[in-house]
């Protein structure tokens, strides 16, 4: 029986911030938690298509907080108790984000743009991953579309690979000049 998921969709290295900047030989883990983590997620993202992220993934074990925006606990949710919820909600986000006329055109560009891994922490089958979102893109309307958001990935070893277990995300990030 083929996994599904099992033959992701190929990045182009058509710039730097596309390419994985994690070693394969000597930062396997960082390396591949970047393909899952960045790479696939952008590129289903702006494909609008679940699939190719599906079995990255642990169904049975995955919740979603959402920290609206704040630091303080209290505000937070159980925005996605369930991997439908949040598929769901991924996919919304994706046609939301790919209907912003940005001025040159270029969603999956932006997405790399943004997103990097900042910081991991590994214990035996188990990580966390900084997964952060920082750009600020003209629009075609001469405005600017701006993020500065984080997430915090729970992941699991599943045999071979990581699967995502679930996260605490869109807290924010504090601006370059805060942090």
């Amino acid at each position: 029986m083929a996994q599904r998921g099992a033959n992701p969709p190929a990045v182009e290295p058509l710039s730097p911030s596309r390419r994985n900047p994690f070693d394969k030989v000597r930062q396997p883990r960082r390396a591949e938690l970047w393909e899952l983590l960045v790479a696939r997620d952008n590129e289903a993202f702006a494909a609008l298509d679940w699939a190719p992220v599906a079995d990255d993934f642990w169904p049975e074990r995955f919740e979603g907080i959402s920290a609206l925006g704040s630091l303080d606990p209290a505000d937070w949710t159980l925005a996605y108790p369930s991997l439908e919820s949040y598929r769901d909600d991924w996919l919304r986000m994706a046609r939301n984000f790919l209907d912003v006329p940005l001025a040159d055109g270029d969603h999956l560009g932006l997405l790399y743009a943004m997103t990097t891994l900042d910081r991991f922490e590994f214990d035996g089958d188990r990580a966390l991953v900084w997964k952060r979102f920082r750009a600020e893109a003209p629009l075609r309307d001469g405005g600017f579309w701006t993020i500065a958001s984080q997430s915090l990935f729970r992941l699991h070893r599943d045999g071979d690979r990581w699967r995502i277990a679930g996260f605490v995300g869109y807290l924010p990030l504090p601006t370059e000049a805060e942090a």
